[in-house]
C-alpha cells in the first residue's frame, strides 16, 4: 500500500504527489521549488541547492537519511551545468554515493527551470 508523505510544499495544481512511501521505497522527484510553490530560476548552483534541500526534505519526512538514496536521475537542461551540479551533490551525498544517471534535456516544465531531479530511497518502515 502506498504512503504520501507531507514534505510542507504546497500543490502546484499538477496531479502528483512530492513523495511516495510503498514497500521501502522513497519515490521523489524535484526541481528548485520554493516553499510559497514558486520556482527558482536563479544560478544553477542555487537552483541545485534547493532541489537537493527539498530531496533531503522528502527522505527526512519518510523516515530516513541522505544515505538511504539509492539511485538519483538528474534532468538538466545544459550539460554545461554538470560540474557545478556535481560540486552541490557532494554537499548532500557522500560515498558511497547512490547509483545516477544524469541527461541533457531539451527543456523542463517550467521556463528558466534548469535542473530536476528524481530519487528511490530505501527507508525501514
Amino acid at each position: 500500500m502506498k504512503q504520501v508523505i507531507d514534505i510542507g510544499l504546497p500543490s502546484i495544481g499538477q496531479p502528483f504527489s512530492w513523495a511516495v512511501k510503498a514497500g521501502g521505497l522513497l519515490f521523489t522527484t524535484h526541481g528548485p521549488v520554493r516553499s510559497d510553490g514558486s520556482i527558482d530560476t536563479g544560478p544553477i548552483e542555487q537552483q541545485t541547492r534547493l532541489t537537493l534541500e527539498n530531496i533531503r526534505r522528502a527522505v527526512t519526512a519518510a523516515g530516513g537519511h541522505m544515505c538511504d538514496v539509492a539511485q538519483v536521475l538528474i534532468y538538466m537542461t545544459d550539460e554545461m551545468d554538470m560540474p557545478v551540479i556535481d560540486r552541490v551533490y557532494r554537499e548532500f551525498f557522500e560515498a558511497p554515493y547512490p547509483n545516477r544517471s544524469s541527461m541533457a534535456v531539451r527543456g523542463l516544465v517550467a521556463p528558466g527551470m534548469r535542473v530536476e531531479m528524481v530519487v528511490y530511497a530505501a527507508i525501514a518502515s
